[in-house]
């Protein structure tokens, strides 16, 4: 399936507004360009970090090597990821922050403290959302959230149902995987029978 004929869902007045935000835009070294995708009944909230240059450049959430991991971790095919109805893609920060070392920059913190809680108000038929990396987890589980990322995701029982805990699927977590095989092995069989039951 060609991504540059992805028509993300939302023509919601909060999608709008979202959509023509520019309050950091003074921060942002390639300016605002928001990168969401929600309906008011999709069934899964996906939350990761914050667009990178390829996702800014197309304006599809997911649309890297990060993304093809990921739809593989779900069990799912492109036209049914971003089918609204199904996932609502949210992320920490909506627009592509920058660099920082030797990756991108961590997302923008206006996005989440103006917006999260305005979406998840919107977002009535939410029955999982899925926590990709530790920005997310941060946010949603606050004290809830151990130590480190691998034992969050470890401990992944404890955050259920509501909630499923993720490490992120980019490339530069290929070490991390290496030395985890216990989540892709016992892990990620659980998610992909709770995705295919909601979808």
């Amino acid at each position: 399936m060609d991504l540059s004929t992805i028509r993300l869902g939302g023509r919601s007045a909060l999608i709008r507004e979202i959509r023509d935000c520019t309050r950091c835009a003074a921060e942002l070294p390639l300016g605002p360009r928001p990168v969401l995708s929600f309906v008011r009944d999709s069934k899964v909230l996906l939350v990761g970090q914050a667009p990178g240059t390829r996702v800014h450049a197309s304006g599809v959430p997911w649309n890297d090597p990060s993304g093809e991991r990921l739809r593989a971790w779900l069990g799912v095919e492109v036209e049914r990821f971003y089918d609204p109805r199904a996932f609502a893609i949210v992320p920490m920060g909506f627009c592509y922050p920058g660099r920082a070392g030797s990756g991108d920059a961590p997302p923008r913190p206006e996005c989440a403290e103006a917006w999260m809680e305005r979406v998840r108000a919107y977002l009535r038929s939410v029955e999982l959302t899925l926590l990709i990396g530790s920005y997310a987890q941060a946010w949603f589980l606050g004290e809830r959230r151990r130590p480190t990322l691998t034992e969050t995701v470890r401990a992944w029982r404890e955050y259920a149902p509501e909630f499923f805990v993720l490490p992120h699927p980019s490339p530069r977590n290929n070490l991390w995987l290496r030395k985890n095989p216990w989540f892709e092995a016992e892990v990620l069989p659980v998610l992909r029978d709770r995705i295919s039951r909601l979808i």
